[in-house]
This record gives structure tokens, sequence and C-alpha cells, in this order.
């Protein structure tokens, strides 16, 4: 499981633009994405530790911006998520449904949060949206 209080995704608005969102919670809260995890070894012998993400398609608040979503965990999926015991994927298939839009929120935020070095509280912010007016010049 990878905790989270929000994600990024963009919508296209024009040739050259696009319209990032904050998506998340619509009570704020903290959620869980489903997430894979493993420890390897690179060709050179180091080991890797890496995560993944998984996506599924999206639910009717994301859809108008994307064609996918990350699988956002049930609070009640958490414990079958998390056991070692559960090696079969049909054990699991339930819990990558869409996450329920009803108890979502999403808001335009600034293009800012598309550049890494911005790991900033204020990229979260709300801002006006962009038109298609102000993609044509």
């Amino acid at each position: 499981m990878i905790p989270a209080d929000g994600f990024y995704e963009c919508r296209t608005i024009g040739p050259k633009q696009k319209q990032p969102f904050n998506i998340g919670m619509a009570n704020d809260s903290v959620f869980a994405f489903a997430g894979l995890w493993e420890r390897w070894r690179d060709p050179s012998g180091q080991i890797q530790e890496t995560c993944t993400i998984l996506t599924t398609r999206p639910n009717s608040l994301v859809a108008d911006v994307h064609d996918r979503m990350p699988v956002i965990l049930q609070t009640e999926d958490y414990d079958l998520w998390l056991d070692p015991g559960v090696t079969k994927p049909a054990l699991v298939a339930n819990c990558l449904k869409p996450f329920d839009a009803r108890l979502m929120k999403k808001y335009p935020v600034s293009a800012r949060v598309n550049r890494p070095e911005n790991d900033e509280q204020p990229c979260a912010q709300e801002v006006p949206a962009i038109t298609i007016a102000q993609t044509l010049f």
C-alpha cells in the first residue's frame, strides 16, 4: 500500500496546453493506492527495491481528465492487500475496481506540479481553470 492525500492528472486543453488537477478524497482524508513492492538484484549485482502503483479504468470523476486512474483501496481491503498468504490474483481482483467517485473531489492546480523540483504545498492549491480561449494565442 502506498499512502497519499491526493494525486495529479492532466487534461489536454489545446494543442500545447494541459490543465493539471489535484484529485483526492472529498473529506480530505489520507488513502492508500494499491502498490506492489519487490527487492531484486540488477545485472551489476546491486540490490534494488522498487515499487509500482497499479492502475484501473477511470471512475466518472477522473474519466474526463485521463483514461486510467490509480487503484485506491477501500479501508476494509487493507488487510487482504497486505496478507502475504494471498498469492492468487483472483482473491484481490475485487480490490482493483475504480474507487467510488461520489467520495472524491478534483480541482485545477498550477502547471508547476509538472516539474519534480516544485515539490511544495502551493502546488496543491486550487487555481482558476484554463479555458480554450486562453490556448488560442
